[in-house]
């Protein structure tokens, strides 16, 4: 069934929901009166009272796929145009460090997948329900981790040559994501429709029973001294729909407009992800 979006409820698509900051945005978001639609691998905590009371009454909807395989990400976007007419913000926040080199289905580098090609994709399948909405916004979630590469090749995105935790393949997925951000922005505020990249800083997001793809001397540093992910669902949260309206394109962090290193590469990683969109994602 359709959500009416004429009631006065928002609409947030949000991927990465089920834990660490998506979940505290959700949260946040539904005691706002936000209608939610979670777009997740995992489903939500069975434990969570507040997070089961919202699902029972509608207001939060769960839909699932391993957003990193295509036929199940095109199936599971399928469902989410089926409950809503229009979405007022996207945000694209599903990631994480991976702790060894690993491939997605298509034969990317995973977090290359996840956290550059795979939010393009979600932002093209659900742009006219964005255009539809009321806010127009996409937030894409990012770092600051990128701010130690010396350099960044577009080509190695796909098949990196070496492998390195939170430094290599993470981070330069988050700085293409930023980057194609930046680079799309002007296409589509000719629709109205305004993309923001926000790095959320840091949180403690640490999970007992998950490898970590965190290099060994930053896990007790995190433990010790980094926020509650409520911390970082705030930054996704005011830059969204905070009182300062951010210009479309821009990478955000500490709610500050921060200028994005290798900025002429923008162009091409824009190219890259919007040819895989085409020929990988739309002719299967």
């Amino acid at each position: 069934m359709m959500m009416n979006h004429t009631n006065s409820l928002r609409t947030a698509l949000i991927t990465g929901s089920t834990s660490g900051i998506g979940l505290e945005l959700t949260r946040k978001l539904l005691t706002e009166q936000w209608q939610i639609i979670g777009l997740n691998r995992s489903p939500f905590p069975v434990d969570d009272a507040e997070i089961q009371a919202a699902l029972r009454s509608g207001q939060l909807i769960s839909v699932q796929a391993n957003l990193t395989n295509y036929a199940s990400l095109r199936s599971a976007l399928e469902q989410v145009r089926l409950q809503t007419n229009a979405i007022d913000v996207l945000f694209n926040n599903a990631g994480g460090s991976a702790s060894t080199l690993q491939y997605s289905d298509q034969g990317h580098e995973l977090h290359f997948e996840l956290q550059t090609v795979v939010p393009y994709i979600i932002y093209q399948e659900l742009y006219d329900l964005i255009r539809h909405g009321r806010l127009k916004t996409v937030v894409n979630t990012s770092t600051t981790a990128f701010g130690m590469m010396r350099t960044f090749d577009l080509n190695m995105l796909e098949r990196p040559a070496s492998f390195k935790k939170l430094f290599g393949p993470y981070a330069a997925s988050k700085l293409a994501l930023s980057l194609w951000t930046q680079e799309a922005a002007p296409t589509a505020m000719a629709d109205g429709i305004r993309l923001l990249s926000v790095d959320p800083g840091g949180n403690n997001t640490l999970k007992r029973d998950k490898a970590s793809g965190l290099p060994f001397y930053i896990r007790p540093v995190m433990k010790l001294f980094f926020a509650h992910p409520s911390r970082g669902a705030s930054l996704l949260h005011n830059a969204a729909i905070g009182k300062v309206r951010h210009e479309s394109g821009t990478f955000l962090v500490n709610n500050k407009a921060t200028r994005l290193r290798f900025k002429e590469q923008g162009a091409a990683v824009l190219q890259r992800v919007h040819e895989i969109y085409e020929h990988n994602y739309l002719s299967t």
